[in-house]
């Protein structure tokens, strides 16, 4: 390897690094108590014209119509956002690029019977507002697919097979009550499977009930939420910045699931930023400061 590959490459770590403590230089914006925004290096920032949806596409999965069911172009390459809003509107583009007939699975919500509302509290909510409800972790009441699109698993399936949550298929068939697909993360990499429908229950919920959702635990994952891309690697990574993060070291999980500098990409939008190249960085330093002084 050239010296100034080693150089390169030893920057970028230290960069990375810096960004995850906390100790790149930042600002604050209005009347915020913190200085949380940082600037994005130019050689890191996606151009960007008016459809920043199709300039984070380009960049991060150029060709993606010849190639969205391959499954190297597909393990190797993702786009990142903080929220799960985003992530469904990038996949639902993307979706609708796609030529073929697509299905559309719904979900059947109810509310658990063991609930602390009671029968009459209950039927303030009828199962077409449940259905209205997203959760994170949870599919939505509506899912539309395709044959040889991407998804990944929401659910713990069958670890010693592999089937763990945030394993990443390609769907090979479509039928009425269940799904065929194919591994392409994972131990058991091109072995097919049939995925069913589950009960699944939001863990995080604001409603005075729990719901019990009966639908396949999957998404769409053309993009994926930062906070799901935990624990993998990539080699073209494209963070889509419509909305800063929202929780600590978030971006520093963005940032570090490349492989390379080459590999890494920011889109930024935001109105508080003309120039779109600074976003914020959630850091709290007392974490690492109590880990330094318990080593110590």
């Amino acid at each position: 390897m050239h010296s100034d590959s080693v150089e390169s490459l030893e920057e970028f770590s230290k960069w990375i690094l810096d960004l995850g403590e906390g100790k790149l230089p930042a600002i604050s914006f209005d009347d915020e108590d913190e200085s949380t925004w940082i600037e994005i290096p130019d050689d890191l920032l996606i151009p960007q014209d008016t459809d920043c949806i199709h300039c984070i596409i380009d960049s991060t999965k150029p060709d993606l119509l010849a190639n969205y069911n391959n499954a190297s172009y597909l393990r190797n390459r993702a786009i990142l956002a903080p929220t799960n809003d985003v992530v469904d509107e990038v996949n639902s583009v993307i979706l609708s690029s796609i030529l073929g007939h697509s299905r559309i699975y719904l979900s059947a919500d109810r509310i658990c019977p063991t609930s602390d509302c009671g029968l009459e509290q209950a039927s303030l909510y009828p199962v077409e507002f449940l259905n209205t409800l997203k959760f994170s972790g949870i599919p939505n009441h509506s899912i539309e697919l395709k044959v040889g699109i991407p998804i990944i698993l929401l659910r713990n399936m069958n670890q010693s097979r592999g089937l763990c949550n945030g394993t990443r298929l390609i769907i090979t068939n479509l039928g009425d009550n269940i799904i065929e697909a194919e591994m392409i993360t994972g131990s058991s990499i091109g072995t097919r499977f049939f995925i069913h429908r589950i009960d699944m229950t939001p863990t995080d919920s604001k409603w005075p009930f729990v719901m019990i959702r009966h639908q396949f635990p999957i998404k769409v994952c053309f993009a994926m939420t930062i906070n799901k891309s935990q624990g993998q690697t990539f080699d073209n990574v494209g963070v889509y910045l419509t909305k800063p993060v929202f929780s600590h070291g978030q971006l520093y999980v963005a940032a570090s699931r490349v492989t390379s500098r080459q590999g890494l990409k920011f889109l930024i939008k935001d109105d508080r930023n003309p120039e779109n190249c600074r976003t914020r960085n959630i850091v709290y330093r007392d974490i690492y400061d109590n880990l330094r002084i318990g080593i110590g």
